[in-house]
């Protein structure tokens, strides 16, 4: 097999495989209904030819696999010319699991959150421990200037060393994997290393309820090979659907547990756990202990618990003391303590008139509360405003109506933008009645009814002052939030 055409090459996962196949020596090229940058320049610099918009012509001359992206529905006229020509053709997780995974030493971060900058934690770490991983993750990270990332780090993914023995660091996620394969799209990856950092009710779309989210990840943890074939099973301790998940499947492998410490919910039976947490501006630092022995002090320079809880994964995943891919504590500290962060996790995007704008992609109701208080903790003093654009499949649903109810308490005022996606009346997140609800429990919170007036409100009334010493606004959303982030700077330039 030579050539691949894939099927919504312009997105963000499907766009990033692209990239990973053509460094495999693959002829790639690809198709969407818009291309656009950045990815529409990734695919140019990567040398990938994308047409847009969808037809069947695209499909000329065949070429030997098509890959059928998620968003692709089964009238994509692409797709159906596929099949009336008997194209063979699969799913981007299958093939990534077949051509790569299968192949690797599959590492597999699971998880409704911390996925990806788990998964951007791993990578990162494993380079600058000089080993040689490959890796497809959601993210890239923080903005540091190619110098100072370990090298192989610029992109989202990466090749790496081919064998068996050789790690290969990849997102779970449990959302379908196409059209003609509702399953979620991490039972197609074959993994050795499984780190599952928590489990909650997401994806209303396709799951009733959490018991079908839980059995999807019992049959998850059932793949993981035993500790003669390099099985290893890393869990949190204090997520009882994760235990749950875990009593449902048959469990083969080691299995390690984590806990934010040792008075945590499961905690005390955790195999490793923090102790002596430090947060400042600076990030955080700890130290980690295993099964008893003090591993000493590491240091991250992110914020928030669930930052912390992301680097204890890790670590169970990495370490030689957990029977991980053993690398040594100094390894796991160098690795951890020069890591930036992820683009759009806590992403600075710039300070006008002393206020500064903070992207994030929070949208499930934990990750808002979470991110939040993080944000909280990281910027003490300094007035915290909420910009939150529902958007999501789930968030743009009643299902989390009461949840988002109780998930901005850290912010001091709570500016709710227009849902991102238009729903039936009776399955739609209300979100003025949010607002009101918001309103009753003492927070200052509007419902906007336009981008417009979201940049107005902050025009109008975000603190001002000395650099450093303005307001915090925290602008969530899963998409691109219609480049409020710009439009909040060039506001705040301007007089108010």
């Amino acid at each position: 097999m030579k050539s691949i055409h894939l099927i919504g090459v312009a997105g963000t996962g499907m766009g990033a495989f692209a990239g990973l196949l053509k460094a495999a020596g693959y002829d790639v090229r690809g198709s969407d209904e818009g291309v656009y940058p950045p990815m529409s320049d990734k695919l140019r610099e990567w040398g990938i030819a994308a047409k847009s918009p969808y037809g069947a012509t695209n499909l000329e001359p065949a070429p030997d696999l098509v890959v059928v992206g998620n968003v692709v529905k089964r009238d994509n006229p692409e797709a159906a010319a596929m099949r009336e020509r008997g194209l063979p053709h699969a799913s981007f997780p299958a093939t990534l699991g077949d051509l790569f995974l299968s192949k690797r030493r599959s590492v597999v971060v699971a998880g409704t959150h911390g996925k990806t900058t788990t998964t951007t934690l791993l990578a990162w770490t494993l380079l600058s421990a000089g080993r040689d991983p490959g890796f497809l993750v959601g993210g890239v990270p923080a903005p540091l200037g190619t110098d100072g990332r370990p090298h192989g780090m610029t992109e989202s993914f990466r090749l790496g060393a081919p064998g068996e023995a050789s790690p290969f660091v990849v997102e779970g996620d449990e959302y379908d994997t196409a059209y003609f394969d509702k399953g979620p799209k991490f039972l197609h990856y074959a993994p050795r290393s499984l780190l599952c950092t928590s489990l909650e009710y997401d994806h209303a779309d396709i799951y009733a309820d959490v018991d079908a989210i839980v059995a999807r990840f019992a049959q998850l943890l059932s793949l993981v090979p035993p500790a003669e074939r390099g099985g290893h099973v890393v869990l949190w301790a204090s997520e009882p659907h994760l235990l749950r998940a875990r009593a449902q499947a048959n469990v083969v492998a080691p299995v390690t547990m984590y806990a934010a410490g040792r008075d945590e919910p499961g905690g005390a039976e955790a195999d490793v756990v923090a102790d002596r947490v430090v947060e400042d501006g600076a990030g955080l630092s700890f130290f980690i202990v295993v099964r008893g022995v003090d591993r000493g002090a590491f240091a991250l320079p992110l914020s928030g618990r669930h930052n912390l809880l992301n680097a204890l994964g890790a670590y169970a995943i990495l370490a030689a003391a957990t029977g991980g891919l053993g690398l040594s504590d100094d390894e796991l500290r160098a690795g951890f303590a020069s890591f930036p962060g992820v683009k759009r996790r806590m992403e600075a995007r710039g300070e006008a008139a002393g206020v500064l704008v903070v992207d994030d992609f929070a949208h499930h109701p934990t990750a808002v509360r979470t991110t939040l208080a993080g944000a909280r903790r990281r910027f003490a003093g300094r007035p915290l405003w909420a910009i939150f654009e529902p958007r999501s499949a789930t968030s743009c649903r009643k299902v989390f109506q009461d949840d988002y109810a109780r998930a901005f308490d850290a912010a001091d005022r709570v500016v709710l933008a227009p849902p991102g996606r238009a729903l039936d009346p009776s399955v739609a997140l209300d979100v003025p009645r949010l607002a009101a609800d918001l309103r009753a429990a003492g927070k200052d919170a509007v419902a906007a009814g336009s981008l417009e007036e979201v940049v107005d409100l902050v025009r109008a009334h975000a603190p001002r002052g000395a650099p450093g010493h303005g307001a915090v606004l925290l602008c969530m959303s899963n998409g691109a939030f219609g480049g409020v982030h710009d439009r909040l700077l060039a506001a705040l330039r301007t007089t108010p």
